[in-house]
C-alpha cells in the first residue's frame, strides 16, 4: 500500500473537525497545483492550468465518528454520533479521543453486558444513547483534565492489505477517493496543451449534509463537475444482486442515478461520455444506480444554474464501520476513467 494512502486511512477527520487530513491533502497538492487553498468552510482547493474550461474534481475528506458529549461523575464520557453511524457496530470497539493538543487518548466504547442484562432488555436493540466511553479513569475531574466536551472521537486507525489487491482501513470513504484525486491531478499536471482549468476540490462535512461540496462549488463555478466517491459493494452475505450487483475488483461503477431521483441524476449527455470514454480505453466499469445514499453530486449539479455532474464511485464493504475494505483495481480504474472523461468533457462540452 503506498505511503500516501496509508496516510489518508490513518488520518482523524470526523465531519467539522478536517484540519489533519486537510493538511496532508494540502501538502500533496502543493507538489502538482499551481495554488492551492483552503476557504472560509475548511475545503481544500488546488487550481492546475489556465485554459477556457474549467473542470471541477471533488473528493470529501470526512469521515463519520463521534463527538464528546458529557462526562459522568465516574468518568464515563457520553457522545453525540457524527454521520451515519449503526448502533449494532460501538460496543466493544475501540476508539481514540483527540484532545485539543492533538493527543489521541485511547477508550473502548462500553454497554451493559449480557450477563447483567433482563429478559426485556436483551431483547432490545442497543442504542448509542445507553453506551459510553472508558478511558481508564476515574473521576469527572481526572478527564476533564485530558479532554473536553466538543472533542472529535474516531474509530481506532487502520490500513494495510488483506491479500493482494485487496485492503483494508479506516475511514475508506472516502479517503481513497481523495488518494485517487490526487493521482488524476498529478498526471494533468505533466500535461502542457489542456485547455482547461482544473479545481481539485477535497470538501469537508459530506456526511452530514453535503456542505462542503456546496460551497467549493459555487466558489469555483465549473463548467463539469467530477465527484469520486465511495459506494456499497452487494459482494458479500445477505446482499442480493438485484439490490447491488457491484463487485470488487470488477472496475470503478460509473453512478447514473442516487437515492432513486432524490439525489444525482446524472444527465444523458454525461452518462454517454462517461461510458464511451470506459469502452474506448478498455477501463474495467460497472454501473450504479443506488435506491439509498447520495454524494455530493445531489447538491453540486443543482448549484447557481445547474452544472453538468458525474459520478464515479469506488466499490467498498463494510462502509461506515471501523474499518472497509476495498480493492486497489478499483481505485486505479477510477483513476483512469477520470482522466479519460475529464479528456472527453473538455473536447464536447
Amino acid at each position: 500500500m503506498e505511503q500516501l494512502l496509508k496516510d489518508l486511512l490513518m488520518s482523524n477527520g470526523v465531519s467539522g473537525y478536517e484540519e489533519h487530513v486537510a493538511k496532508i491533502m494540502s501538502n500533496a497538492l502543493s507538489k502538482i497545483c499551481s495554488s492551492v487553498e483552503i476557504d472560509n468552510f475548511g475545503n481544500v482547493i488546488g487550481k492546475l492550468g489556465n485554459g477556457k474550461k474549467k473542470i471541477m474534481i471533488a473528493a470529501h475528506m470526512d469521515e463519520i465518528g463521534m463527538v464528546v458529549k458529557y462526562v459522568s461523575e465516574k468518568g464515563y464520557i457520553y457522545f453525540v454520533k457524527i454521520g451515519g453511524v449503526n448502533d449494532s457496530i460501538l460496543p466493544g470497539k475501540l476508539v481514540e479521543i483527540i484532545n485539543k493538543k492533538g493527543e489521541h487518548i485511547k477508550g473502548v466504547i462500553g454497554t451493559k453486558p449480557p450477563h447483567l442484562t433482563t429478559a426485556e432488555e436483551a431483547r432490545r436493540p442497543s442504542k448509542h444513547t445507553d453506551m459510553f466511553i472508558d478511558i481508564g479513569l476515574s473521576s469527572r475531574e481526572e478527564v476533564m483534565k485530558v479532554l473536553n466536551i466538543g472533542d472529535q472521537i474516531i474509530f481506532e486507525p487502520n490500513a494495510g492489505v488483506l491479500h493482494g489487491d485487496f485492503c483494508y482501513g479506516k475511514a475508506a470513504d472516502n479517503r481513497i477517493s481523495c488518494y485517487a484525486m490526487i493521482k488524476v491531478i498529478e498526471f494533468f499536471s505533466k500535461i502542457k496543451d489542456l485547455d482547461a482549468e482544473i479545481c481539485a476540490c477535497a470538501t469537508v462535512q459530506e456526511e452530514v449534509g453535503l456542505k462542503g461540496g456546496k460551497t467549493s462549488s459555487f466558489k469555483v463555478n465549473p463548467d463539469f463537475a467530477l465527484i469520486i466517491d465511495t459506494t456499497p459493494a452487494g459482494d458479500m452475505p445477505g446482499i442480493e444482486e438485484k439490490i447491488s450487483a457491484l463487485k470488487l475488483g470488477k472496475g470503478v461503477a460509473i453512478t447514473m442515478i442516487e437515492a432513486a431521483g432524490r439525489g444525482t441524476i446524472v444527465s444523458q449527455k454525461i452518462r454517454r461520455i462517461m461510458l464511451e470514454a470506459a469502452v474506448k480505453n478498455n477501463i474495467a466499469h460497472q454501473i450504479d444506480i443506488i435506491d439509498g445514499g447520495m454524494t455530493e453530486g445531489a447538491i453540486i449539479y443543482t448549484n447557481r444554474e445547474g452544472i453538468f455532474t458525474g459520478i464515479l464511485s469506488i466499490p467498498t464493504r463494510y462502509i461506515h464501520a471501523p474499518a472497509s475494505v476495498f480493492n486497489i483495481k478499483d481505485i486505479n480504474s477510477a483513476i483512469e476513467l477520470a482522466i479519460k472523461t475529464i479528456e472527453a468533457v473538455v473536447e464536447e462540452l
